[in-house]
């Protein structure tokens, strides 16, 4: 009974050896182990986890740039749009002014070039009116040798396009001639300015007056 046994043994172990054999086997005859033919269980995992992480860490940091990105483009648009905004409108105001200035300042000396100096700042057509009102006054104002003085003391844009403005302009103008004893009258006038955008400046297009008021003082 015994020698049944062993013999039983014997017979499960010879055939428990031909499955490792069959198994270790190679194509080439090697003597590779049975064991290093499977895969690491548990570092497979790690490597698949490890790589998964990174993937998912590169495509939120991926995300957050881009999304950053985007927010500080979008708040950069409306600041640059207002710094051009501020630098056309004090262009324009700063154009307005000159021009103003310029129109209603000059001496018996220099105002046969004032159209000429006008010019400057007046379009064609509103050129070309202006040209016409010196005519009808230089004579008499060279005659008279009057002096006029004007001084900006406000201006505010009232409206602006692309291609347009209106310019509200404050003033006080001085003037004096000797046929009044060199007295100076003072009077205030506010300037609707009408410009336009050509020639990469900003041109007068039309002056319509909204307040004149005489302030010199009568004794």
């Amino acid at each position: 009974m015994a020698e049944g046994t062993e013999a039983a043994e014997d017979t499960e172990a010879v055939a428990l050896d031909e499955t490792l054999a069959a198994a270790t086997e190679s194509d080439e005859g090697g003597k590779r182990r049975f064991w290093s033919r499977r895969p690491s269980i548990g570092r497979l995992n790690t490597g698949r986890f490890t790589t998964r992480r990174l993937t998912v860490a590169a495509a939120i940091a991926a995300l957050l740039f881009v999304g950053s990105a985007a927010f500080a483009g979008a708040a950069v648009q409306p600041y640059l749009a207002d710094r051009a905004a501020v630098a056309t409108k004090t262009e324009v105001t700063r154009t307005a002014t000159q021009a103003v200035t310029t129109l209603w300042s000059y001496t018996p000396e220099n105002m046969d070039g004032l159209a000429d100096r006008a010019a400057t700042y007046l379009s064609g057509d509103f050129g070309a009116q202006y040209r016409k009102f010196l005519d009808a006054i230089v004579g008499p104002n060279k005659q008279a040798k009057t002096t006029s003085t004007t001084e900006v003391v406000g201006a505010a844009v009232e409206s602006l396009d692309d291609r347009n403005a209106v310019v509200i302009v404050y003033t006080n103008t001085t003037s004096s001639s000797p046929l009044t004893k060199n007295i100076p009258s003072l009077k205030y006038f506010s300037y609707r300015v009408f410009m336009t955008h050509t020639s990469a400046r900003w041109l007068v297009t039309r002056m319509a007056t909204i307040t004149s008021l005489d302030l010199t003082p009568h004794g």
